[in-house]
């Protein structure tokens, strides 16, 4: 092949070389992943053992104090999702509560009132510089363990609601025999709500204007809903009290003493860094933005929630990310306070089963799994929100 006067070797073409360097790294990458496997299947080999999963089938042996219903008696692979679903819980509630907490406080950072900036600057500057095991073990320790009276001198709450030493006890709703008619309702009222959804979401699209089809489609799958409570013959939902036995709590919901602990010391630390979050996203709108809403003769109310909150999410979204899954990860600290979450389950799997690779790989995954569900989930919303330019 004869090359043509005046171009560049492929051995001195740019986008030739930057190719292969790829594929250099990429099998160097490859390669070292192929020695570590290889060594430790050898490893094991030498030892009498290989890796395998069967043992996730054989009986756990061990309790498991909350969660989802489980015994002993279940299986090892049933035990672990136990410890998934342990930890799907906290961190579904703690992301709730800290992002509630955090935007209060984010938003009282910047107020007008010296006390509430003060004391809102305290709350943040004193969470975020005490590690995070310390604090829970303060909630755990000191409050939930010390602070609190025992059962009989339980701490009530309005709503029948009881704290004491093992934990909180809430009322639950229970479904009664009319349930299943209720049920009916609540999918016609779900496949409205969806079509008013649709429907106005197409409206909005046609004539070029902003707005939420999801405010349309609420009040419809409520009234329906609501509509269907009072045409079913019967209450569908019956609500469960806790009532004080002999020794403990009967009935309701029970969040342990170590769930407690953990949920608000995650709420609380996570909580300080979304307030920040939330105080630099508002002080990035510009303040002609502010100015320009109080000259129409908004409230300070309306201006934050309607002028300066939509376009600070635009800069929140993206560290507040970071924060939920700093939420979730940090949550298996729950094994130092008694907790059964997902790491605290598959360290018993591990100690009584001796399989420590397959045990750290589904730990592992699971955490992975989750964090990237979140980070997907996050980023489809802050795609949403953006500004787009035209």
């Amino acid at each position: 092949m004869i090359r043509s006067k005046g171009s560049i070797p492929f051995w001195r073409d740019v986008r030739v070389l930057r190719v292969v360097g790829q594929i250099v790294f990429l099998a160097a990458v490859a390669g070292g992943i192929w020695w570590l496997a290889n060594n430790l299947t050898t490893n094991l080999e030498q030892s009498g053992l290989s890796i395998g999963f069967r043992f996730l089938s054989d009986t756990a042996g061990f309790p498991i104090s909350e969660g989802i219903a489980y015994s002993p008696t279940d299986a090892n692979g049933y035990a672990f999702l136990v410890g998934i679903v342990n930890t799907i819980r906290v961190a579904v509630l703690g992301i709730v509560l800290a992002t509630i907490l955090g935007t209060l406080v984010g938003i009282a950072r910047l107020s007008g009132n010296w006390l509430v900036r003060k004391l809102a600057t305290l709350y943040v500057e004193t969470i975020r510089n005490i590690p995070l095991l310390v604090q829970l073990f303060f909630w755990y320790f000191a409050v939930m363990l010390t602070a609190l009276p025992l059962v009989e001198n339980a701490i009530r709450l309005p709503g029948s609601i009881y704290l004491s030493r093992r934990g909180l006890y809430l009322p639950w709703p229970v479904a009664n025999e009319a349930f299943g008619t209720w049920a009916w309702y609540l999918l016609g009222a779900l496949a409205l709500a969806v079509g008013v959804y649709l429907i106005r979401r197409i409206q909005l699209r046609r004539a070029d204007r902003p707005g939420s089809p999801i405010v349309w489609a609420l009040p419809v799958f409520a009234l329906v809903a609501i509509a269907g409570w009072f045409l079913t013959p019967g209450s569908p939902l019956g609500l469960d009290v806790p009532v004080l036995k002999k020794f403990n709590f009967e009935g309701g919901m029970w969040l342990s003493s170590s769930f407690s602990a953990l949920v608000i010391g995650l709420a609380t630390y996570t909580g300080a860094f979304i307030a920040e979050i939330v105080r630099a996203g508002i002080q990035a709108v510009g303040k002609g933005q502010t100015e320009a809403a109080k000259a129409l003769g908004l409230k300070r109310s309306l201006v934050l929630r309607l002028v300066v909150l939509p376009q600070a999410l635009r800069v929140i979204i993206p560290p507040l990310t970071s924060q939920y899954l700093n939420l979730t990860k940090n949550s298996s600290l729950a094994i130092l306070i008694g907790y059964y979450d997902l790491l605290n389950v598959g360290t018993t799997i591990f100690n009584q089963t001796g399989r420590a690779v397959e045990m750290i790989l589904l730990t592992m995954g699971s955490y992975l799994s989750m964090s990237l569900l979140t980070s997907a989930l996050m980023n489809w919303y802050n795609r949403r929100i953006k500004l787009v330019e035209r």
